[in-house]
C-alpha cells in the first residue's frame, strides 16, 4: 500500500434556469440547435453595450447556498476576470473573486469554499478536416453557478457521490436540470499527493461529463501521480483532460493562477445588499423538501428499504404518488407496514419495469393502486397475477378487483378445485412427481409452477404446496 496520501478539491459549474442570460434579455434556451440565434450586443460584447443582472440568477444561488447551510452574503459585487480566448468576446469573464454571494457550508460530509455566480463562455469548435474553429455566442452569458469544495475529499467514488448529490439538490430547487451529457453541469477536480501534512503540487482534471468519469479520472490521476513520486520525478503544476476511450488523463497546458486573472470589480455593474432586496429575504424558510430530508421521511415514516427510498428520493412524481397511495391504505404505519413495503416493491420493480420503455407513461388512480396491494397482501390474488393485474392498469386503466373479477384471477382457496389441478399436473408429468418423491425439491417447484399456470395463477401456492406433498406420501 502507497505512503502517498491523496487530496481532492472540486470545481463544478452548473448552469441555472432562467428565461433570460445572465446580463442581457437574450432567451436562455439551452436546447436551440440553431448557432448564434440568441445573441445580442451584449452578450457578443459589441462597444457600448452594458450588463444588467439576471436577479432570477442571484436567487437561484441564493437557494443552493442556504439548502447546503453555507453563509449567505450580504454585501457582494461581480468581477472582471481577463483572460484571452475565441469563446470571450470581451477578453474578459464576469465572475465574483472576493466577495461571493455564498461562503462555506457542506453536503454529502464534504465542506464547501464558496459558491458563486458569473456568465458562461461562448461554444467553441474545430474541425480537423478543415483547420476552421468556429464560435457559437447562443450559450455566451448563460448564468453559471460554480461551488468550490474544500480539499478534503481522497478518493473518486466519494467525488461521484458528492455530485450525484448536488444535482439532486439543483433539480430539487429548480435551479438547473444539471444534465451531465448536455453540458449544463461540468466538473473539475483538483488533486494532489503528498506523504506529509502539506498539499502535493496541484493538477486540475476538465473534460469530465459524467459520474463515472470523475471517479475513474480521479482514480487515474492519483495512481498517476503516485507513480510519478516514487520514481524520483515531479509533478507538473498543469491542466490535463480526460479521455474517455482511453481511460486515461493527457496534459492540456500549464495551469494558471489566481493572480494570472488581474480580477478587479466591474465598473459597468452595481455593488448589492441583498438583505434589502425584497426577493432575497427568507430564503432558507421558503425551500421545498431535500434529499436528505426525503429520505428521512420515507424511512422513518413508512419503513422502507433503502434501495426503495433512494427510487422515491431520485423521483418527484414517484415520490408524490407513493405517499398518495400510503394514504389510502387508511391504517396505521404499524399495521400497514406490509402493505406499504409490497408498494414500495410493486413500484421499483414491476411498474417501472413495464414502463421501463416509455418517457411519458400513465401512473394508475392511486387509491386503485392501493386496492392491488391490499388484494395482493391479504391472499385475494397471487404475487404473478397482481403484476398482471398491474400491467393491465398501466396499460388500459380500470380498477384492480373489476379486472380481476372479468378475467376470474382472484385466488382459489377451495382444496377441492386445487386438488383436481394438482391430479392433472402429476398425470402429465408422472417423472417429475417420481423425483420430488424421491427427494427433489426443485421438482415440487416445477409441479406447483405448471399447476399455476394450470390455473391462470389463481389457485393459492400454499395450498398447491400442501397437496402435492400429501399425494407424494399416499402414493
Amino acid at each position: 500500500m502507497s505512503d502517498y496520501k491523496p487530496t481532492i478539491g472540486l470545481e463544478i459549474h452548473v448552469e441555472l434556469n432562467t428565461k433570460t442570460k445572465m446580463f442581457c434579455r437574450c432567451l436562455n434556451d439551452q436546447n436551440e440547435k440553431r448557432p448564434n440565434v440568441n445573441i445580442c450586443p451584449v452578450c457578443t460584447a459589441q462597444p457600448g453595450a452594458l450588463p444588467v443582472i439576471n436577479k432570477e440568477a442571484v436567487r437561484h444561488v441564493l437557494r443552493v447556498g442556504a439548502a447546503l447551510d453555507g453563509q449567505l452574503a450580504d454585501f457582494t459585487e461581480f468581477d472582471r476576470k481577463n483572460y484571452f480566448y475565441p469563446d470571450i468576446p470581451k477578453g474578459y469573464q464576469i465572475s465574483q473573486y472576493k466577495y461571493p454571494l455564498i461562503s462555506e457550508g457542506h453536503l454529502n460530509g464534504v465542506e464547501l469554499t464558496r459558491i458563486h455566480l458569473e456568465e458562461d463562455t461562448a461554444k467553441s469548435a474545430h474541425d480537423d478536416k478543415t483547420g476552421e474553429s468556429v464560435v457559437d455566442f447562443n450559450r455566451s452569458s448563460l448564468p453559471l453557478m460554480e461551488l468550490v469544495t474544500e480539499p478534503v475529499i481522497h478518493d473518486g467514488k466519494t467525488a461521484g457521490n458528492f455530485a450525484r448529490e448536488l444535482q439532486l439538490v439543483m433539480r430539487y430547487l429548480g435551479a438547473s436540470e444539471a444534465n451531465m451529457e448536455q453540458g449544463q453541469m461540468r466538473i473539475e477536480a483538483n488533486i494532489s499527493v503528498s506523504k506529509t501534512a502539506e498539499l502535493g503540487t496541484k493538477v486540475e482534471v476538465k473534460n469530465l461529463n459524467s459520474f463515472r468519469s470523475v471517479e475513474k479520472a480521479i482514480d487515474f490521476e492519483i495512481a498517476r501521480q503516485t507513480k510519478e513520486l516514487e520514481a524520483g520525478r515531479e509533478i507538473t503544476q498543469e491542466t490535463r483532460g480526460w479521455d474517455e476511450n482511453k481511460q486515461i488523463t493527457f496534459s492540456q497546458r500549464k495551469k494558471e493562477s489566481s493572480h494570472d486573472y488581474r480580477y478587479f470589480p466591474d465598473p459597468d455593474l452595481p455593488k448589492l445588499f441583498l438583505s434589502e432586496i425584497k426577493e432575497f429575504q427568507n430564503i432558507k424558510e421558503a425551500l421545498p423538501e431535500l434529499p436528505w430530508q426525503r429520505r428521512e421521511h420515507f424511512t422513518k415514516t413508512f419503513g422502507l428499504k433503502s434501495e426503495d427510498v433512494e427510487v422515491f428520493v431520485q423521483d418527484d412524481r414517484l415520490a408524490d404518488f407513493f405517499t398518495e397511495v400510503a394514504e389510502g391504505f387508511d391504517l396505521g404505519l404499524e399495521t400497514a407496514k406490509n402493505y406499504l413495503q409490497a408498494a414500495a416493491n410493486y413500484i421499483t420493480s414491476d411498474l417501472l419495469g413495464l414502463v421501463a420503455d416509455t418517457e411519458d407513461y400513465a401512473l394508475p388512480a392511486a387509491q386503485n393502486y392501493s386496492d392491488l396491494i391490499k388484494m395482493v397482501v391479504d391472499s385475494e390474488v397471487s404475487s404473478r397475477v397482481a403484476k398482471d393485474i398491474l400491467a393491465v392498469m398501466i396499460k388500459e386503466g380500470g380498477e384492480p378487483r373489476k379486472i380481476a373479477e372479468e378475467k376470474k384471477l382472484f385466488q382459489v382457496h377451495d382444496e377441492g378445485a386445487i386438488l383436481a389441478i394438482v391430479e392433472k399436473i402429476i398425470s402429465a408429468n408422472p417423472a417429475v412427481f417420481e423425483e420430488f418423491k424421491g427427494g427433489k425439491e426443485k421438482s415440487l417447484m416445477f409441479l406447483i409452477g405448471q399447476a399455476m399456470k394450470e390455473s391462470k395463477g389463481s389457485a393459492n401456492p400454499e395450498i398447491l404446496k400442501k397437496l402435492f406433498v400429501e399425494k407424494s406420501q399416499k402414493s
